[in-house]
């Protein structure tokens, strides 16, 4: 949740993210590549973890319960994307720019699982690795046109943007691979029962990612499935090695889920054994991510729109009806990588107290059902 703050800042602020991807080979440089690279472990860990949340939710509640949770949960996650978090990413009351992405791709695959959660685990866990191993060999297929084929496949596999009656229906989070990882996850969830031994636990997280990352070297170096996008040697070593790393996250790859959800799991085995105030501090974040969430798509918002201004721009620059990188009005706006990073620390710090704020409203508020769905 940290890093992902980053990416986004670095979206609203970098003076090159409105002239090129941070992973184009030809134009990138190492920070700004892996600036952009670890924040590709946020969405499969995010999605990953929702389906394993769903399982220790499960240990307490029978699962037609659990289903209607999810189920629920699922529908306010899309009003959440539409709407709310529509307007904070473009301020722009109109919405002629409707992306589905991250928090509509976890509320499709919610609502999925509550479905296969009715199936014995080992079913839901042959369903997800079927659908992460075997979804790129899904890569040549397209469906052309502005059709309901086209946006149902599109939906399902394809990024792609349609232009409906005044406004665009973007589709960047395909949905079926991450319900593959939502599914997989939700197995995951067995290894935290209570009456789980921890120290065999941690044994296995080890064991399971080393062998994602291993299976990921293997796969990319072969260079002939798990990823649409093939690496080839570059000019120089290092960017060969940017290249053999930049893998294709829309829709996530099964080399993306393996180099993100693998030293993911390498991180889970070692993290139950940090303790401290600055471990305390971070797990305020992960107990309020929706709040955590939304306040920091508009808290950046405002910011850049303050930005702006001071810049010399016009603060309507900042309300979008396309993505905010893509908008002409603002190349030449934007500040260095280094300024990005302060600005990241700044709302990091100043989301802390608000987070901690409401963490204790939670707690204290327990028999109350609205906070769970925030």
């Amino acid at each position: 949740m940290i890093f992902m703050a980053l990416d986004h800042i670095r979206d609203y602020f970098h003076a090159d993210a409105f002239l090129f991807d941070p992973t184009d080979l030809t134009k990138t440089n190492v920070v700004l590549f892996f600036t952009r690279f670890i924040t590709h472990y946020c969405a499969p860990v995010f999605v990953f973890l929702a389906g394993t949340s769903a399982f220790l939710v499960g240990i307490r509640k029978g699962k037609y319960e659990l289903s209607i949770f999810l189920l629920t949960r699922g529908l306010w996650l899309i009003f959440l994307e539409l709407f709310i978090i529509n307007f904070g990413w473009f301020f722009n009351i109109q919405f002629p720019f409707i992306p589905l992405i991250v928090v509509w791709a976890i509320g499709i695959g919610m609502i999925t699982l509550a479905a296969f959660l009715h199936l014995p685990l080992k079913v839901i866990l042959g369903c997800g690795l079927l659908i992460i191993f075997g979804h790129n060999a899904l890569d040549g297929v397209h469906v052309t046109g502005e059709g309901f084929g086209a946006v149902m496949w599109s939906i399902l596999h394809e990024p792609a943007a349609f232009p409906m009656d005044g406004m665009v229906l973007f589709v960047g989070y395909p949905v079926l691979p991450w319900i593959g990882v939502m599914l997989v996850g939700y197995c995951f969830g067995s290894f935290y029962k209570p009456d789980f031994d921890r120290a065999k636990r941690e044994k296995m997280l080890l064991y399971l990612g080393s062998g994602a990352i291993i299976l990921f070297v293997i796969l990319r170096y072969v260079n002939i499935y798990g990823d649409p996008a093939h690496w080839s040697t570059q000019s120089t070593p290092v960017l060969t090695f940017l290249s053999f790393l930049n893998v294709t996250k829309y829709p996530p790859s099964l080399l993306y889920v393996l180099v993100t959800v693998g030293p993911a799991m390498i991180f889970l085995s070692f993290a139950e054994k940090i303790k401290g105030t600055l471990a305390d501090a971070i797990s305020v974040f992960g107990r309020v991510p929706m709040f955590y969430y939304l306040l920091h798509i508009y808290i950046i918002h405002l910011l850049a729109m303050a930005a702006a201004v001071l810049t010399g721009y016009d603060a309507t620059a900042m309300i979008f009806t396309q993505w905010i990188n893509g908008s002409p009005e603002l190349q030449g706006y934007g500040f260095s990588l280094g300024i990005v990073y302060l600005i990241w620390i700044g709302v990091v710090l100043a989301l802390y107290p608000l987070c901690r704020w409401y963490d204790k409203y939670k707690i204290s508020n327990k028999d109350k059902v609205w906070p769970s769905y925030l």
